[in-house]
């Protein structure tokens, strides 16, 4: 399931981020891809231990623990820190697949990456190129949103960034372990909840309200891998 997430940041928040984000000192982003992904890798990225990449990779998820359609489609057990990457002058970054296991900074923990995410700065008349292309069982897509909103799509899928050759394209990307690990069932769970929420607006007070609430949890009960 890929999922479009509009208004995560508003304004304002896109307006500081985006000063913070222009300051900082980037580096070449192949000093963070593996042997594979070095060789289809050519952008700038900001250091893990950089104050605005810990800065920014907070507040993010501040907000996302407070976004409800994150919450639902995501599901998140865990989450890696956010990281931040900057394409420019022909930057892109050739298809490939995310590693499938990252270890969290400063700690001995692991997660596993059963969704990508990428959160966008910069809006799509700032800059030509620089699409997100992402292939999975349902086809090829092609995402570039407006600063702001954000894709969350299976960490399993074939993807790349088209090359960027007018403007600077800001964004930041970041992994989540689901509490349910199977992508089938996580959207399964989107549709029931999303169709729970239409009757709660609709009929609050409908006999069903219980026993729908009741099946959605008994299913993340079941399904859980945790």
């Amino acid at each position: 399931m890929m999922l479009k997430i509009p208004d995560v940041l508003t304004q304002e928040q896109i307006r500081q981020c985006r000063q913070a984000l222009e300051q900082a000192d980037w580096v070449d982003g192949r000093t963070t891809a593996g042997h594979v992904a070095m060789k289809a890798k050519n952008n700038l990225q900001l250091p893990l231990d950089h104050p605005v990449a810990q800065q920014l990779g907070d507040f993010i998820l501040g907000l996302l623990s407070q976004n409800p359609a994150f919450i639902s489609g995501a599901l998140p057990l865990r989450i890696l820190p956010p990281r931040f990457n900057r394409y420019e002058g022909g930057g892109d970054y050739g298809y490939h697949i995310d590693n499938s296991i990252f270890g969290v900074p400063g700690t001995q923990q692991r997660i596993r990456t059963d969704l990508s995410s990428t959160l966008f700065f910069s809006d799509p008349d700032e800059y030509d190129g620089g699409e997100l292309v992402i292939q999975d069982t349902y086809g090829t897509h092609t995402v570039k949103l407006p600063a702001g909103h954000m894709v969350l799509y299976p960490g399993a899928s074939l993807h790349r960034v088209t090359p960027v050759t007018r403007g600077t394209r800001y964004a930041a990307f970041f992994w989540t372990q689901s509490l349910v690990r199977e992508d089938h069932r996580r959207s399964l769970l989107w549709e029931l909840d999303a169709a729970i929420q239409s009757v709660a607006l609709s009929m609050p007070d409908h006999e069903a309200m219980p026993q729908l609430t009741g099946i959605y949890h008994n299913l993340i009960r079941e399904w859980s891998n945790t």
